[in-house]
């Protein structure tokens, strides 16, 4: 077994010769090699395909030539610059005889393809046409340029040989019996005056390689199939009859009671291998060797390693030792691949950056992302399983049993899948909320988000109501780096399969000291750079805690994000969390009143403080519980404390939002909760004296983790109410909720939380991140876009394709379009200090519709190569919704893209608005993809309350409405181009058409006689198709198997009226056990 470190003379060497008049070596059965070379860029970076980034290293599999051009479809190695070709030239590794070959243009080209225009050089002499030249170690391989050091072109393109690493991969398990006699020609490197015979020899070579393989099967799927005619090459396809048992190893490597056991080789230092001539002798080569075991009845036959061959100076040792010893370099190691892996396996796939790419349909054959990195499989994206800690998936629908099989996922691997159950998720009982479902998969929890009782139909969690769980996130936890997936994939089957879906991933690295505010991270942080912080993390952290809040035993996932470098997100996330929000409220006063800030470790329930000042991590809407227990006319006869409580609130006085400040205390002492938060509004004549009227006690949901939290000083609260609220609901009694804003600051224990931290604060800040009001859907899409100033009149398109369209109207699309930063030009920049000016409206919308919808016409989804059931589960658009907007003339056909993908259904979630100065210059503006589709119950619907005056005094959201009722939990990410002037705001410089859409823009505008693929129209098309068919019943049985898919409900169209928000019954009961068991007239 050799392993070599070569270096070649320094001279090139070239040819003209017939390769099959040579004399050759036999090959070594079962030998597979591959080879590394280490390169100097001369100038301009040579970027790797699968990448996207510059490499010094490049790895060759043998016998296939490597592209080298600017064309990032046609290429393996691009060189960005108008002065490559295509396909400039080619590079080939020849393993008999451990060389490398280059190219002007194809090695296999027909006579109808030309070579580069510019000419290849290898030290300055250019390659002629149909010549092959041998390059080795200290060659100097120029392209466009043949001048040494200075082009006079400009920067040098080209690269310089600086090292070469053979790789070997032996298998002993031979087909081939040992009698059998093997002959071999050295691999031919083709040229016009020998290409038949050179073919010839390369294809013979082939079977040969194949019939001594101990992996035929994998070794042609492999081979390079020439096309004489066409002059093309492509990777073929192999199937293998059931009925034919043939002896190969399994995906594994073992099978027929065979183990394959491996260890690792490299070479002794000083030790003789082969004569070499240059300084890379003492370098070290790594190699892998398989040997086979059998197995008995009783187990596993150890190997006897301590026979370790020296023949050629090679020695088995582990990858650790030879690292430490210097032998080799993590790269060299990071390259190698795993020879029990099969050969077409998953591999390490690179994030796609600022875009997204598609899912692999099963039609495209088995996963290859370094074929096509524009199309990826799960498969993919979760390899390497071995390493992963922990994963956790949000979802709708879930195929389990399908993911933990299709994925092999370990059973001890700790993974927490959240998805959707009507009536899991609609349940009070926190019992409800998770289940183990699988005793196999003993660390498989299965969460059940809640939703509101407030979005309920009639408030009331017993009816239901109209939401339900639809984002599609995957997080994976490896011990370096933390890899979030947003993507419009449920986990299922049909859905990664066979259905298009977008998905977009990146690999945020280890931090090496946690960073527990990037939790509360606000969109307008600036670092020192002046560039925007990003708040990734706490978005994503504000979404999982969502989820799992009601699950203390998922709570941990939370703090896990406080480990990883989110800075260099390329995107922003856009969520939706059910519920109805309200405008957030900033603490523009300095709070008087802290609870938490204690002085010493005995006596700490409340402070008043001056001149302290902490830092702000957000506000969390709450309410005050049992209000009306004081002053209902059986306890106030004379209403006494009515009269205080008024005059309190009277001498407080309000803010610029109509708010008063109140003080929050700790009751640990009272026997019914030891959590217990009790209200008060204080007498600010005369603070030191301790008046108070007490107004009631902090909700017990809500107390659970704001009394562990400032207990332990990890953070501070302050609290504020709208007095009128207060008074009119302690003078009538009508029992609606009183809000109670809490404002969260930083604590003094904060900078040791490691030291102090317990199980209960982790729950506790899990719970506080969930509470933390942040913007939601349309909000979110604002609180983002309005970072930049728009040009309207560069708006080249607006587009949202989805496969599913709720019950919009105009008021919803005028909203979306001012979220998106959409403004009316007739208005003057003078007038632009008011949101409100400029803004798209209804009647504008109307008239001129500022956003084309994409969705499919009936005849497309009838003409699907998939057929309608594949599209029936999948898609949704109501008929009355249909009529609405027809007039308008909004809808457009969605033609999927690449065209390879026509005939397959679409589940993706895409919106683009896109601005150019001129047909030459860089497009620029957004894209959004994920799981909102595009409906008020993904994105939210504007509703006003009683308080909408004061609570509008925050004026960033007064065109959208006071609150937002939202239904679904929703996740996506949004990439921006900001405008030329804006680069100063955000660092991201790209072209905004590097993000290619998955439908054909400008989509078709429906005909006159056009219908979109509706329930009703699929339904009927259905009916039709069937009548000359097999049974209806029997296709659709068969569709369902493999597309496990939501059916989306009617959307309930709710008007925007005043919204009342009723005090929970649980409430009131918690509230009343409190006062029962607490002094009344007790001052503070």
């Amino acid at each position: 077994m050799k392993y070599s470190d070569d270096s070649y003379p320094t001279n090139s060497k070239r040819h003209r010769l017939d390769f099959s008049l040579l004399p050759c070596k036999k090959p070594r059965a079962n030998v597979l090699n591959s080879t590394y070379l280490h390169i100097k860029s001369l100038g301009i970076p040579l970027i790797q395909k699968t990448t996207g980034s510059s490499s010094d290293t490049i790895h060759l599999r043998p016998y296939k030539p490597y592209s080298i051009g600017r064309n990032y479809s046609r290429c393996d190695f691009i060189f960005e610059d108008h002065r490559i070709s295509n396909i400039h030239c080619q590079i080939l590794f020849d393993p008999l005889n451990n060389k490398l070959y280059l190219c002007d243009g194809l090695f296999f080209g027909s006579t109808k393809f030309r070579v580069s225009l510019n000419g290849v050089f290898v030290n300055g002499v250019r390659v002629a046409k149909g010549e092959v030249v041998e390059i080795c170690v200290g060659d100097e391989v120029s392209l466009g340029c043949g001048s040494r050091g200075v082009c006079c072109m400009g920067l040098q393109i080209g690269f310089c040989l600086q090292k070469v690493v053979f790789i070997q991969e032996v298998d002993d398990r031979n087909i081939v019996g040992k009698n059998d006699v093997l002959t071999t020609d050295c691999v031919p490197v083709g040229y016009a005056s020998y290409a038949l015979a050179s073919k010839a020899n390369v294809l013979l070579n082939m079977c040969r390689e194949i019939l001594s393989s101990n992996h035929p099967v994998s070794r042609i799927h492999k081979c390079v199939i020439l096309d004489y005619g066409r002059g093309v090459r492509c990777h073929g396809k192999i199937g293998v009859n059931e009925d034919f048992n043939f002896p190969v190893a399994s995906v594994h490597g073992v099978q027929s009671g065979q183990k394959a056991c491996r260890k690792e080789v490299f070479l002794v230092e000083g030790e003789p291998v082969q004569d070499r001539e240059c300084d890379f002798l003492k370098d070290v080569a790594l190699a892998i060797e398989v040997e086979t075991c059998h197995l008995d009845g009783k187990g596993a036959e150890q190997v006897n390693n301590d026979e370790a061959s020296h023949e050629n100076g090679v020695i088995a040792i582990g990858i650790e030792e030879a690292l430490s010893q210097g032998f080799i370099s993590k790269e060299v190691v990071g390259l190698l691949d795993d020879p029990m892996k099969k050969e077409d396996r998953t591999r390490v796939v690179p994030p796609p950056g600022k875009k997204f790419v598609l899912n692999r349909l099963a039609s495209e054959g088995p996963p290859n992302f370094l074929e096509d990195p524009n199309a990826v499989s799960l498969q993919e994206i979760l390899y390497p399983i071995e390493t992963l800690e922990q994963l956790f998936i949000a979802t709708f629908t879930a195929d389990i049993p399908w993911f933990l099989s299709y994925c092999e996922i370990p059973a001890d691997l700790p993974v927490t899948i959240a998805c959707h159950n009507a009536e899991r998720c609609w349940s009070s009982s926190l019992d409800r909320r998770s289940s183990k479902p699988y005793p196999d998969f003993p660390n498989l929890v299965v969460v059940y988000p809640p939703f509101p009782e407030v979005i309920a139909f009639g408030q009331d969690l017993r009816k239901s109501g109209i939401g339900c769980h639809h984002p599609k996130l995957l997080v994976l936890q490896r011990r370096d780096s933390l890899r979030v997936v947003v993507t419009s994939a449920n986990l299922v089957a049909g859905q990664w399969c066979r259905v298009t879906n977008t998905i977009w991933w990146q690999d945020f690295p280890l931090l090496d000291v946690p960073d527990y505010l990037s939790l509360f991270t606000p969109i307008s942080a600036v670092g020192n750079n002046g560039h925007l912080v990003s708040d990734f993390a706490a978005q994503l952290a504000g979404f999982m805690a969502s989820l799992v809040a009601d699950v203390p035993s998922q709570a941990h996932w939370i703090l896990e994000l406080k480990n990883y470098d989110f800075k260099g997100s390329v995107c922003y996330l856009v969520a939706s969390v059910p519920g109805v929000h309200s405008s957030r409220i900033p603490c523009i006063s300095k709070p008087k009143h802290f609870l938490g800030l204690f002085y010493n470790l005995e006596a700490f329930y409340w402070g008043v403080v001056g001149e302290v000042k902490f830092e702000s991590v957000g506000s969390v809407e709450a309410s005050v519980a049992g209000l009306s227990h004081l002053f209902r006319t059986s306890a106030d006869l004379n209403g006494a404390r009515l009269k205080k409580l008024a005059s309190y609130l009277r001498k407080c006085g309000e803010d610029v939002y109509g708010m008063s400040e109140v003080i929050l205390k700790r009751d640990p002492n009272i026997p019914a909760d030891a959590n217990a938060v009790s209200i008060h509004v204080p007498n600010p004549e005369d603070l030191s004296l301790g008046e108070c009227v007490q107004l009631g006690f902090l909700p017990k949901n809500y107390a659970k983790w704001v009394a562990p939290l400032s207990d332990s000083g990890i953070f501070v609260f302050s609290a504020y109410i709208f007095p009128s609220e207060v008074l009119s609901a302690a003078l009538e009694g009508s029992g609606s909720k009183v809000q109670l804003i809490l404002h969260v600051s930083q604590g003094p224990s904060l900078s040791v939380i490691a030291e102090i931290i317990r199980a209960e604060h982790v729950s506790a800040i899990c719970s506080l991140i969930a509470s933390l009001q942040r913007c939601w859907g349309i909000w979110r899409l604002q609180e983002v876009l309005g970072q930049f100033k728009w040009p309207e009149h560069l708006e080249t398109d607006f587009v949202f394709g989805a496969s599913s369209i709720g019950s919009i109207n105009a008021k919803f699309l005028a909203a979306f379009s001012t979220a998106a930063g959409k403004r009316s030009s007739r208005f003057t920049e003078s007038e632009e200090s008011d949101p409100d000016w400029g803004c798209w409206s209804v009647s504008q919308e109307l008239r001129n519709p500022s956003i084309r919808i994409i969705f499919p016409t009936i005849e497309r989804v009838k003409n699907a190569s998939s057929g309608i059931l594949a599209s029936r589960r999948i898609l949704c658009f109501s008929q009355k919704t249909w009529h609405q907007l027809k007039p308008m003339g909004l809808l457009h056909d969605a033609v999927p893209y690449p065209h390879n993908r026509i005939g397959h259904p679409m589940h993706v979630k895409v919106a683009r608005r896109r601005f150019q100065s001129r047909k030459d210059a860089p497009s620029f503006g957004w894209v959004y993809c994920g799981s909102h589709n595009f409906s008020e119950a993904a994105w939210g619907r504007q509703v006003s309350g009683l308080l909408g005056k004061k609570i509008n005094a925050n004026k960033s959201y007064s065109s959208l409405g006071s609150r937002l009722h939202v239904s679904n939990y929703e996740l996506g990410i949004l990439f921006i181009t900001p405008p030329p002037d804006a680069q100063g705001k955000i660092n991201r410089r790209t072209n905004l058409d590097d993000i290619v859409l998955p439908f054909v823009v400008p989509a078709p505008k429906y005909r006159p006689a056009d219908k979109p693929a509706t329930p009703q129209e699929m339904r009927e098309a259905l009916i039709e198709q069937t009548k000359c068919r097999r049974d209806v019943c029997e296709a659709a049985k068969e569709a369902d198997q493999w597309m496990q898919e939501e059916i989306p409900e009617e959307e309930e169209v709710i008007e925007a009226t005043d919204f009342v928000v009723k005090e929970k019954e649980d409430e009131k009961a918690y509230a009343e056990k409190l006062w029962s068991q607490v002094d009344s007239a007790e001052k503070c």
